[in-house]
């Protein structure tokens, strides 16, 4: 079966907020499938070339800082294992399009160019069905600071110490709009590339992590037996007032449409 030959890379295609921090830390933590992150995400390059020891003296030199730079991602995404792995949200493929399209300037299209680069890549399209549930997570992450807590309710990732979480309709909405346009977006984008994705829902990877992660490393061709010595590191953050702000957003547009 196709989904059982070895792949020895993936890229998770995903949005904020879709669990893609879950997967990643899953994966990470078989210690067989390498360790995923956003290695191409434009606002963290300096922060990532300072933990790669990548010289920051070449960035006026696009070509030899990324030659640099991509041979520490393939180093610190594989992670001592046979396999690299990496996260991708939507608004860094033009990104990183862009950055290998220099190396490759003759291959035809991302995937071409993906595949000269990361070897047989499969693709791991992560959604969340539910978009205003993902949005109200966003905006309060945005608001608050707060985006990722441990397992033990510790809190494992704050950006910043922000306000508390202030209700907007105005921008749940433009943000749901931005989610439904870049789920469309990676749709497209893997009919163009001509791919199949391994498509996995938040909601499925939410309810039972280690099923879906099992799934995950059959389709790679790895043992998914060993899905059972993974424990999650991240807790939801979602909360009382999450579900309230849903309802109420909910209502709102339901309204909306019915006094138009």
């Amino acid at each position: 079966m196709e989904n059982m030959i070895f792949s020895n890379s993936y890229i998770i295609c995903a949005k904020p907020r879709s669990g893609s921090t879950l997967l990643c830390d899953l994966l990470t933590d078989t210690q067989v499938a390498g360790c995923p992150d956003s290695f191409f995400r434009r606002e963290d390059f300096l922060e990532w070339a300072s933990y790669f020891d990548v010289s920051v003296t070449n960035w006026g030199n696009e070509q030899e800082f990324d030659q640099s730079y991509l041979t520490a991602v393939l180093q610190e995404g594989t992670g001592g294992t046979s396999i690299f792995g990496m996260r991708l949200m939507w608004e860094s493929l033009g990104e990183l399009s862009k950055r290998l399209a220099s190396f490759h300037p003759g291959l035809p299209n991302d995937n071409a160019r993906f595949q000269a680069v990361f070897g047989s890549p499969r693709y791991v399209h992560l959604t969340r069905e539910n978009k205003v549930a993902q949005a109200v997570s966003r905006l309060k992450a945005e608001q608050s600071g707060l985006w990722h807590l441990g397992a033990d309710g510790t809190e494992r990732e704050r950006l910043k110490f922000g306000q508390a979480p202030i209700y907007d309709a105005g921008s749940l909405a433009k943000i749901v709009a931005r989610l439904e346009e870049q789920d469309a977006a990676w749709s497209n984008w893997f009919v163009q590339q001509e791919v199949e994705p391994i498509c996995i829902t938040y909601e499925a990877l939410s309810d039972n992590p280690l099923a879906v992660l099992e799934v995950v490393l059959a389709a790679l061709g790895l043992d998914s037996a060993i899905a059972k010595t993974v424990t999650p590191r991240t807790a939801k953050l979602a909360d009382s007032q999450s579900r309230e702000w849903a309802e109420r957003f909910r209502e709102e547009l339901i309204n909306s449409k019915s006094s138009t």
